[in-house]
């Protein structure tokens, strides 16, 4: 009988090892981390084009929908529409911020396309929002 009992014990000590690395690694945890802590990070399935990708960039979480097409060798990402999800989280955020965030996904997506939806398209263009 006590034999049973060590290896129920062994069996729930090396799952919860298990749930805690799982947790560590989760994606999202490290999206809502970086949200939280203000900095950068971009949660993307690249093998996946119809997955939306969420970013998070000085505490304002966008989203970008990515669009397949062709290029001159390959069918490969051509177009990127990104929003923020909250608008009003956008104070404080500068041109120079916004050319930050593009630089970071053309890095990923070389031959992408990048449209902003509004109120950021028209912020990009006048230099007011």
């Amino acid at each position: 009988m006590m034999w049973l009992f060590r290896l129920l014990l062994f069996a729930l000590i090396l799952f919860l090892i298990y749930s805690t690395i799982k947790y560590i690694l989760n994606p999202k945890r490290k999206l809502e981390l970086a949200h939280e802590q203000k900095k950068y990070y971009l949660l993307d399935d690249q093998s996946n084009v119809r997955k939306n990708f969420l970013l998070t960039y000085n505490g304002v979480l966008f989203e970008g929908e990515k669009y397949l097409g062709t290029t001159e060798n390959a069918f490969e990402v051509v177009s990127i529409f990104i929003w923020p999800r909250s608008t009003s989280a956008l104070k404080g955020l500068g041109k120079e911020d916004f050319y930050t965030i593009e630089k970071n996904i053309r890095s990923i997506y070389p031959n992408a396309k990048i449209d902003w939806k509004s109120p950021i398209k028209e912020f990009l263009k006048n230099g007011e929002v």
